[in-house]
């Protein structure tokens, strides 16, 4: 079974939720972006990751906006169900930007980052890193790897949403680059759903849904 969810921000919570109690090693859960336990490498961050590595299932997650780069950025990148992977711990992988991953005969499209709204009152490479925004590298080669399959995938999983999608479910949202690259995107790849984080919201949409703190079956 695979399992998503929204953005989780260092909360060890979501992780005792009674749907993740039947799950086994051949299951897993994918964050929706803002993982939150690689921020600070603290002993007490350290500890919780094992204890989410001990679970049965795998934990994997696209990167959000509120994430600490400079130490995410330093895990070595592996392979992992034919894209690429950073292994965070046992049984905890971090999804990369532009990668095509096949989980249960599924195939799965993942893009991370985005823009946060509030960043002029974060400190850069403190609370707040610059490469929360994709680069232009990035997005050309997420429409490179979708290329090799004909731009057809089951399921896109992203932290932000496309602009239509942001509009459906907060009208108060602002443009923002990623955004309108999902925008173009959506046009132009054939998917059966698409699940994000970012907005803090539960909500189904027309081909979408926004995730928060729900945690919903892949469908």
């Amino acid at each position: 079974m695979i399992y998503i969810t929204g953005d989780i921000h260092g909360e060890y919570s979501r992780f005792e939720n009674k749907k993740l109690k039947k799950l086994t090693e051949n299951d897993c859960l994918i964050v929706c972006g803002d993982f939150g336990f690689v921020w600070d490498n603290s002993e007490k961050e350290k500890h919780i990751l094992k204890k989410i590595s001990d679970k049965h299932f795998k934990t994997l997650f696209v990167d959000g906006t509120h994430e600490n780069f400079s130490l995410l950025n330093s895990y070595p990148v592996s392979e992992l169900y034919g894209g690429r992977v950073q292994q965070i711990e046992k049984n905890i992988y971090h999804l990369m930007r532009g990668e095509i991953y096949t989980i249960e005969n599924k195939t799965f499209f993942t893009f991370g980052g985005g823009e946060s709204h509030d960043k002029d009152l974060r400190q850069e490479n403190g609370t707040w890193w610059k490469e929360e925004q994709p680069t232009i590298e990035e997005m050309s080669y997420a429409v490179e790897n979708l290329d090799t399959v004909e731009r057809k995938v089951d399921y896109i999983i992203t932290h932000q949403p496309s602009m239509t999608d942001m509009a459906l479910v907060d009208r108060r949202c602002s443009v923002n680059p990623i955004a309108t690259f999902f925008d173009e995107l959506s046009r132009n790849i054939s998917y059966k759903k698409w699940y994000f984080g970012s907005l803090h919201k539960n909500k189904k949409i027309p081909g979408a849904q926004c995730l928060f703190t729900d945690i919903v079956k892949v469908s």
